[in-house]
């Protein structure tokens, strides 16, 4: 499961990492939660944008969009054939802007917050889906997405027993692109990783600021 990320690069300067012009300012986020607002790039009638989306996927069927908030992930075993995701499997991908992402490692009785990023510290992108849902009393439409998870590769499992599919530029290309190589590799494919333990602080989604990444305890790389 990944329930919550970071994104506080610079996001003209990662959006063109990833094949996109954009002026758009994205302000740093080190503790984001489901329900609140993801930076994502996807194929636009015009080529790559990015956009923001919801994080909780609201299929274009629902009745009620409450539904997103259990829809935060996406298995890569299933996301192929589970009515919720396959539309957008099909016809609406997305990648979603990330310098990191947080797991909780059991030990003992307690729970203890792990930041996790690339070991160069570079910004990344996780495999998503988007979709758009309209109010039919209303006419007002949401824009929403998941983010796809797979088994953990040797590095995580340490930390969960699952993990986000994490893209660099190529994969990106491959995933938006309709190719289903990103997932079926997705742990052989996955870069370089380190991880820390980090204050209880972040576990409370009302809490924001760098502080929330800082190590308080001993680097895992």
């Amino acid at each position: 499961m990944c329930g919550r990320f970071a994104f506080y690069s610079p996001s003209e300067a990662t959006a063109a990492l990833f094949g996109v012009a954009s002026s758009m300012e994205v302000p740093p986020r080190y503790n984001i939660a489901p329900t609140q607002t993801v930076a994502a790039i996807r194929n636009g009638d015009e080529g790559r944008e990015l956009t923001m989306l919801r994080w909780g996927l609201v299929p274009f069927w629902a009745k009620d969009p409450s539904i997103g908030n259990r829809m935060i992930n996406a298995r890569a075993e299933t996301v192929a054939e589970k009515p919720a995701y396959r539309a957008a499997f099909r016809h609406r991908r997305c990648i979603v802007l990330a310098d990191g992402f947080y797991e909780w490692r059991k030990q003992g009785d307690a729970k203890t917050p792990y930041f996790i990023s690339l070991a160069s510290g570079e910004p990344f992108a996780l495999a998503g889906l988007w979709e758009n849902w309209t109010d039919k009393e209303s006419g007002e439409s949401l824009q929403t997405t998941t983010l796809i998870t797979t088994g953990a590769n040797a590095f995580m499992r340490e930390l969960h027993h699952r993990m986000p599919v994490v893209l660099e530029p190529c994969s990106a290309d491959e995933w938006l692109g309709g190719s289903v190589a990103p997932l079926e590799q997705a742990a052989d494919r996955t870069p370089g990783l380190k991880a820390w333990p980090v204050d209880r602080r972040v576990n409370n989604a009302r809490n924001e600021g760098a502080e929330l990444i800082s190590a308080a305890g001993d680097i895992i790389q």
